[in-house]
């Protein structure tokens, strides 16, 4: 196991300073989107765009860390599922002082370590993302860690979207609570109030 060498006390990322960064980045945005699940949402969260400044990931990251540790918590290695949880899984590693190393889909899909990540029976993990919605990816990674005799601690992400309802068996940290309202497409105030869709990854105006 690789013994941690940073030690972080809490540091205290105000909230509405992160909202503000967000919103600056275009990384947080409030209107009427159209999501990949076919779903209408009154807001949309794209973290690459924030994550893309090492300015602002590592003040970030170091909120988590300090977080993890002010819980007692001491992890050997952070792990992030590909695409969003391998900027800030990276960075969080770092301000930990432990590997980091990632998760992603193979050709059938389902969650694996590959590219020689390794892990060894009992080595203590916390999962990094930049934004849980609704856990499940989350549990996906805790299911390959705990399957190869990992201990999964926590999972971190800089934004919560779950509304508490996650389901997850251990903690979550987050730096940013954010409320995000889904529709069916057939009932969806936002249309029937005549605002126009957006599809992410178009680039869509500033809400805020």
């Amino acid at each position: 196991m690789t013994e941690t060498t940073n030690t972080h006390s809490p540091i205290a990322l105000d909230a509405e300073l992160l909202e503000q960064q967000l919103r600056q980045e275009d990384a947080l945005l409030r209107g009427h989107f159209r999501l990949s699940s076919g779903l209408h949402s009154d807001a949309y969260v794209q973290c690459a765009r924030f994550l893309r400044r090492p300015d602002l990931a590592a003040p970030a990251a170091a909120a988590l860390a300090g977080q993890i540790q002010a819980a007692g918590l001491q992890p050997d290695v952070v792990v992030g599922p590909a695409m969003g949880g391998v900027v800030i899984g990276y960075e969080l590693a770092r301000q930990l002082g432990v590997p980091g190393i990632f998760t992603e889909r193979d050709a059938d899909g389902q969650m694996t370590l590959r590219r020689g990540f390794t892990l060894e029976p009992g080595e203590r993990v916390v999962i990094a993302e930049d934004v849980v919605t609704t856990g499940k990816s989350t549990q996906e990674v805790a299911k390959v860690l705990r399957a190869l005799g990992a201990e999964v601690l926590a999972v971190a992400s800089l934004i919560d979207r779950t509304g508490g309802k996650g389901g997850l068996d251990f903690p979550h940290f987050a730096l940013l609570q954010v409320q995000a309202a889904t529709y069916a497409p057939e009932s969806c105030p936002l249309c029937a109030a005549g605002l126009p869709v957006v599809k992410p990854g178009s680039r869509p105006e500033k809400a805020f």
